[in-house]
């Protein structure tokens, strides 16, 4: 049952580690529960100013945070005692964070990720990151179509809990789930994480779009196109099909491509307007996630040999400084083939 006493976790600590807008959301929404939440923040400045104003103005401003959120920033006292550390730092930072920390992590502690990226340097997903430091604590991706502005205002939320252990991705369900935040459990980590972490790329492409001027046309080939390539990667990488259609695959790459909440999008708008990235970067104002995984989606289409078209034009964009119309133009140019290559090959190759 769905309450402060009725799921059995109320006395439960958790660590979140990331006071930006989904760390602190998501810190929201268990503080509500009943749970004390240690709010770590690498930024003492960001840290003295949530504590002095019970507000986080810089990344969730008009939110009042509840006495039950302990915003710190030390980070290995924030981590003690608590049963699920949540990281929701971004990707790139997160082997650097769980350097400094690792040591104090115990291993009947919860490890839940809740950021959305792949590694440039190593092409790792978060859960192999994580493995490399904690091999024997239980790791939990908890993903979907979710922005913090409307978690964190009680607007009607689903996500996944992905997990190899079913024991941990339930803990996780029963923790987060509310009357507003439904959570589904899922086994397909490789799916979730690859979904979570691709969508941004095409979040980023479908902004681009919009900065360019064109239409919906556009935007709905660039999204259902997007999700095929998603899936093909996915499943060379080991994940099951199913996961795709899921809240992880189309249901966040939807929320990303179409909402002005999605820092991705905001800044290929910018980017298609004739914006250089890095300013487009500096004026979206936070970590946009989709600008480093374009580079590791690009990796990982050369190790595992399969074809991203999208993700290959976005590359030239961003790191090759390539016209994006000219993209445009490539793509839509680029040799015929089948919508679904199996079912051709099935159906005409007989003929």
């Amino acid at each position: 049952m769905i309450g402060q006493i009725e799921i059995g976790v109320v006395t439960m600590k958790v660590a979140v580690l990331g006071a930006g807008s989904w760390g602190t959301a998501l810190g929201l929404v268990l503080a509500q529960k009943g749970l004390e939440v240690n709010l770590w923040s690498w930024q003492q400045e960001q840290t003295d100013e949530i504590i002095e104003t019970k507000r986080n103005e810089t990344y969730l401003p008009g939110v009042e945070l509840p006495e039950l959120i302990k915003p710190t920033s030390d980070l290995n006292g924030s981590i003690k005692g608590s049963k699920i550390i949540l990281i929701a730092v971004p990707s790139q930072v997160v082997r650097e964070t769980l350097e400094k920390c690792a040591h104090v992590i115990n291993p009947d502690q919860v490890i839940v990720n809740v950021s959305k990226g792949i590694e440039m340097s190593t092409l790792k997903r978060i859960s192999e990151v994580v493995a490399e430091f904690l091999p024997e604590n239980k790791f939990v991706s908890l993903s979907g179509p979710s922005h913090a502005e409307e978690v964190s205002r009680k607007i009607p939320t689903t996500l996944v809990s992905a997990s190899e252990d079913k024991a941990a991705a339930e803990l996780v369900q029963d923790a987060f789930t509310t009357e507003n935040l439904r959570i589904y459990t899922n086994p397909d980590l490789i799916g979730v994480e690859v979904g979570g972490a691709l969508k941004n790329i095409i979040a980023l492409g479908a902004g681009i779009s919009d900065g360019l001027g064109y239409g919906d046309n556009a935007k709905a080939a660039l999204m259902t196109r997007g999700i095929h390539e998603i899936a093909r990667l996915g499943i060379q990488m080991g994940a099951k099909l199913e996961t795709f259609s899921g809240l992880s695959g189309i249901g966040d790459l939807i929320v990303t491509c179409t909402s002005m909440h999605s820092r991705n999008r905001r800044c290929g708008i910018m980017i298609g307007e004739g914006m250089t990235t890095d300013d487009a970067i500096k004026n979206v104002g936070m970590v946009v996630e989709g600008i480093y995984t374009i580079k590791s989606a690009h990796g990982l289409s050369q190790k595992y040999n399969v074809e991203m078209p999208i993700a290959e034009q976005l590359y030239k964009v961003i790191y090759e400084d390539y016209d994006a119309r000219e993209s445009v133009r490539n793509l839509m140019l680029r040799r015929m083939t089948h919508e679904i290559e199996e079912a051709a090959q099935e159906v005409w190759g007989r003929l």
